[in-house]
């Protein structure tokens, strides 16, 4: 809009006063040439405005059902969607997935059909996608608006569209039973191949068939799987099926293939006979249930006595089977299962056992710090520090303290003088007088047995002496 704008501007004309011969002084006539300049500006650049508009390209989405209403259940059903635009389309446009609770529904594979039609008395053209659509259950469905994205040439940003909504129905076609699978085509071929392992066949050769379904405008995941059996004196080995889509070469669908192997091996010689397959379809161009068959298949296999077999599996799993039987006596039996119980308990009781453990743990570290912190300990010290070099009294002091008999300083005051004197006396004795403290201290003990044994006064002393003021 701005580029209109000075566009518009450039090429607006601008009247001049002196071409008009107005005088400078006459003001009104120099207004009506300014508002004439603004009002031609303002009509080229409504001008410009509606070409930019009319330049931006138009964008439509379309979609169809073929058939338009109803399809029979396993039959397709092709939800067209059709992209036109009125000037050409500079990248492929993002189609929508579209899913439907109760069918099968095959998105477009890239392959568009090139359309041009005209709408409203405008040319369009553009592509046509095509969602395949398999309902597999009787019932209605609805089809969702489908937004579609694209870029038009000329645009000045990606446009969105969408298409209307749609509703088809599906029905159940005659001659197939409510739940059985149902095959819709309008035409098909049923065929197998046998192929022998060696000729004539014998015990240990093999014998495959290959069956070939192909079904004209079906899709390949829609068709059944033939009933391939097990046959007594064979031994059966299915591959896994072949399933694809049908083309025409240049991408344009046509149906679907279903290739199923099977391999049998002869394990017993005799005459045997793999039954024939049949299979119900339903005609979508005579509208009619058909049937198509394919033969059985006979032969004969002779003994081989020079074939072994290298393994037989119902054999090894007999074998298996008995080898892994237990035999156990009564006996052993009450002992497992006292084993198991004990166990069980052990597995409960764990967390009484460690409570219990941590809780003696505790007790025993107590009683180990009570000990350290009594008189008894500190009594068992005082030899030991008697006997020391050099000697030591604590152990002493700290018995005295910790004995609570009354027993103070004051008690060993005449064994405190004669160890003194025999240190620091004139003749040093220090040896003589520890070995009489020591054999003092026996005497000692008996005294605080024997406060331990006499009832205690309920008079203070008169002169309490503090442990702090002994000396």
């Amino acid at each position: 809009m701005n580029r209109v704008a000075a566009i518009a501007s450039r090429l607006a004309p601008t009247v001049d006063l002196r071409a008009l011969k107005i005088p400078c002084g006459n003001e009104p006539a120099r207004e009506g040439a300014r508002s004439l300049n603004a009002n031609i500006s303002t009509l080229l650049l409504c001008l410009f405005t509606t070409a930019a508009l009319a330049a931006e390209p138009d964008f439509r989405v379309q979609t169809h059902l073929q058939p338009a209403t109803s399809v029979m259940v396993g039959g397709i059903l092709e939800l067209q969607l059709d992209v036109l635009t009125d000037s050409w389309f500079t990248d492929a446009p993002t189609l929508p997935d579209l899913k439907l609770q109760g069918a099968l529904v095959l998105p477009p594979d890239g392959h568009a059909e090139h359309i041009n039609q005209t709408l409203d008395g405008k040319s369009f053209n553009g592509m046509r996608y095509t969602y395949r659509i398999t309902p597999n259950l009787a019932q209605g469905f609805d089809i969702p608006p489908l937004t579609v994205q694209a870029t038009p040439g000329q645009a000045s940003a990606p446009l969105s569209a969408r298409s209307q909504a749609l509703h088809f129905t599906a029905a159940h076609p005659p001659g197939f039973k409510p739940g059985e699978t149902v095959l819709v085509a309008q035409g098909l071929r049923f065929t197998q191949k046998v192929i022998n392992s060696a000729t004539p066949l014998k015990v240990g050769d093999s014998i495959t068939r290959q069956l070939t379904l192909q079904a004209d405008n079906a899709m390949a995941m829609s068709l059944p799987a033939p009933a391939l059996d097990d046959v007594s004196g064979l031994s059966r080995y299915p591959k896994n099926p072949q399933v694809s889509n049908l083309d025409d070469g240049r991408g344009n669908f046509n149906g679907g293939q279903r290739v199923d192997t099977v391999t049998y091996r002869i394990d017993t010689e005799g005459r045997y006979n793999l039954p024939a397959i049949e299979l119900t379809w339903w005609d979508a161009s005579s509208q009619q249930t058909l049937t198509a068959q394919v033969p059985a298949v006979s032969f004969e296999a002779t003994a081989n006595s020079a074939y072994k077999p290298v393994f037989s599996i119902a054999d090894d799993l007999k074998k298996l089977g008995q080898q892994s039987r237990v035999h156990l006596s009564g006996h052993w039996l009450v002992v497992l299962t006292l084993l198991l119980v004990a166990i069980l308990a052990g597995g409960f009781a764990r967390p009484f056992v460690h409570r219990a453990y941590v809780a003696a743990q505790a007790r025993r570290q107590a009683r180990h710090a009570a000990w350290l912190e009594s008189a008894d300990y500190a009594w068992r010290q005082i030899p030991p520090q008697i006997d020391g070099k050099p000697a030591q009294l604590s152990a002493l002091y700290l018995w005295l303290r910790r004995s609570r008999l009354g027993l103070t300083l004051s008690t060993l005051n005449p064994r405190l003088q004669d160890l003194l004197r025999a240190c620091y006396g004139r003749a040093p004795a220090e040896d003589q007088a520890l070995r009489q403290l020591k054999d003092s201290l026996s005497t000692l003990h008996s005294q605080a047995e024997q406060r331990q044994a006499s009832p205690a006064s309920s008079l203070r002393p008169l002169n309490p002496v503090r442990e702090k003021d002994s000396p």
